[in-house]
């Protein structure tokens, strides 16, 4: 392959972007949107540990950056709304950062995840959830929206607890232990994001 590239012309920094750009995009979705949230730590910690594997091109995308209306209450022509479809668009995977609110996910969560559809399909999803139990219900409730939008969500799922993972409930402090599952979630969201995407 040396030889090949050094025939054509092809240097090194040329074969660096090409295969970065053929690199699956995965974005990593904070699902909360409310003052004092702690889903940037948390998608931090897991940006930190999917770049260390250089498998994938990883995004952290923050739903609050689009400052999305609720769904059906204007005409729908909010530049967040278009960027929010662009975006999701350009993914060939997900890991949802989600955080429990009254045994679901957030009204925020929600409303994002409603406000696309296609972009969605044929995709898959890891999902990173923290609560009291772990937020095991949220992700249980994510679960069953994936599924009616098309995305292949993965079965390991890193749950995290308030308790024993976050300092005063609020600075994220995330035990060992939780390690080895976010390598497999992260093995298994690759692997199915790529055999997806020759669907699309």
């Amino acid at each position: 392959m040396g030889i090949l590239n050094k025939l054509f012309g092809k240097n090194n920094s040329k074969i660096e972007e090409e295969n970065e750009m053929e690199k699956l995009n995965i974005g990593i979705i904070l699902g909360s949107t409310r003052q004092g949230r702690v889903s940037p730590q948390v998608g931090k910690w897991v940006k930190d540990i999917a770049d260390s594997r250089g498998d994938a091109n990883y995004e952290i995308i923050d739903i609050a950056d689009f400052n999305l209306p609720f769904l059906g209450t204007t005409d729908g022509t909010e530049p967040g709304i278009a960027a929010w479809s662009d975006k999701l668009a350009s993914m060939d995977g997900f890991v949802f950062i989600v955080q429990e609110y009254n045994h679901s996910i957030s009204g925020a969560l929600k409303n994002a995840i409603d406000f696309a559809r296609d972009e969605w399909a044929n995709k898959a999803a890891g999902i990173v959830s923290y609560g009291s139990t772990g937020g095991a219900r949220a992700a249980e409730h994510l679960r069953g929206i994936l599924g009616e939008l098309q995305v292949a969500d993965v079965r390991t799922h890193p749950t995290l607890s308030l308790f024993t993972d976050f300092e005063n409930f609020s600075e994220f402090k995330p035990q060992d232990l939780h390690q080895d599952n976010m390598k497999l979630m992260l093995d298994q969201v690759i692997a199915w994001s790529g055999a997806l995407k020759t669907l699309r």
